[in-house]
């Protein structure tokens, strides 16, 4: 992207209000959803037995649900995992019977419904209680981490460009946990560390873009706000498509090539680097236009020296 002679070649400031209804659509899909359909939370949260077993050969999963519902475990979750010859199993916490025999008895019902021989991979407990403390503190890591940024970047920069960055923070936050919530995939721990990278990756491309816009407002003259702004946007443009691309390579490759157990986890990160992207171009910008930004908020005060008349 060139800039020649000061000038934007991309509007950005113009279309804000396409982007702004861009914006509360997604959000207003997103908090609907979160209220209509919840989260689909994994046995980190809800606690339970999560078992993984193999079998010889590709397998049906349909015939394994009736099956495991025929002996008791109509509440079962099953599903591939990394490959059609493996399976996951998740069943609920239960208070009548413990680790060991439950295994057994999962291990039996899938033997018995399948011809193949079946192996025990894995089987992981965590306790209702333990669930009901992640989701306590992974709640509130989210909210010290944003509370922090808050006072980081109002220290940064100011004020203005503080409510900029939290509400792009809490823009992408709230859309990504949106997404999960409406393809109803697993949300564990995580994909709760997705969320706070997310979180560290967003601010990261904001400040970028905060930074230009405070170096321009003191080096440019004769421009209104939105013509600034354009420009600080424009001047950051190629930094930020080129950070952004380099990551999602690696985040798609992760995604596809990664197994079920990290798709979650890529999945996050691959719509919170795009919606950081757009967040960190509009959300952020568009609040130092919507709080009428001007270039006295970037000037620096000059201390006054103290003349020493001693003799």
């Amino acid at each position: 992207m060139q800039i020649l002679q000061g000038k934007s070649t991309i509007d950005f400031m113009g279309k804000r209000k396409i982007a702004l209804v861009l914006s509360i659509i997604l959000l207003a899909a997103s908090i609907g959803s979160l209220f209509m359909r919840g989260l689909n939370l994994g046995i980190d949260f809800t606690g339970g037995y999560l078992i993984e077993a193999g079998y010889t050969t590709d397998v049906d999963i349909g015939p394994v649900r009736d099956a495991l519902a025929e002996n008791g475990f109509a509440d079962a979750m099953v599903q591939h995992f990394g490959t059609s010859k493996d399976i996951l199993v998740r069943i609920a916490p239960r208070e009548d019977v413990n680790k060991a025999s439950l295994s057994d008895n999962i291990l039996s019902v899938l033997q018995n419904a399948s011809t193949d021989t079946v192996s025990m991979r894995r089987i992981e407990f965590v306790g209702p209680q333990v669930g009901e403390e992640l989701r306590e503190k992974g709640g509130l890591a989210m909210l010290v981490a944003l509370g922090g940024i808050l006072l980081y970047v109002s220290f940064r920069f100011q004020f203005k460009s503080a409510v900029g960055a939290i509400l792009a923070l809490v823009h992408d936050v709230i859309i990504v946990i949106g997404v999960f919530s409406i393809t109803q995939m697993d949300f564990d721990l995580s994909v709760l560390a997705a969320l706070l990278a997310v979180i560290g990756y967003s601010l990261n491309d904001t400040v970028v873009v905060l930074d230009r816009i405070r170096e321009s407002f003191r080096n440019i003259r004769k421009r209104t706000p939105m013509e600034i702004l354009n420009i600080s946007i424009n001047q950051t443009l190629a930094r930020t498509l080129m950070t952004s691309l380099t990551t999602m390579l690696v985040l798609l490759a992760l995604f596809i090539f990664g197994g079920e157990i990290i798709q979650g986890f890529a999945f996050a990160l691959i719509i919170g680097v795009l919606i950081g992207t757009y967040s960190s171009i509009y959300i952020a910008s568009s609040t130092l236009m919507a709080m009428n930004v001007h270039k006295q908020d970037f000037l620096v005060v000059a201390k006054e020296e103290v003349v020493d008349d001693r003799p």
